[in-house]
């Protein structure tokens, strides 16, 4: 199942299938380690749910909400 990076609850976790940004978006996020089939796991949002931490490539990454909505996922089963 595909899902948004922000649509997603805590202790999700997926696969980047695609990146829906352009221009310097795209480039953070793959300068991030956000590419095609890296794994993600959703840790928590802050309290007013912007922004999100989570784990990826062994360490932890905080994303604004913004940004996560650029990450096409595909939901582990």
């Amino acid at each position: 199942m595909e899902k948004l990076l922000s649509d997603f609850k805590c202790g999700e976790k997926g696969t980047v299938k695609k990146l829906n940004a352009e221009g310097k978006i795209r480039r953070r996020l793959f300068d991030m380690g956000v590419t095609p089939q890296a794994e993600i796991l959703l840790k928590k949002f802050a309290p007013l749910g912007d922004p999100i931490e989570v784990n990826l490539r062994g360490y932890a990454l905080t994303l604004r909400r913004s940004e996560a909505e650029c990450v096409l996922m595909e939901v582990a089963e």
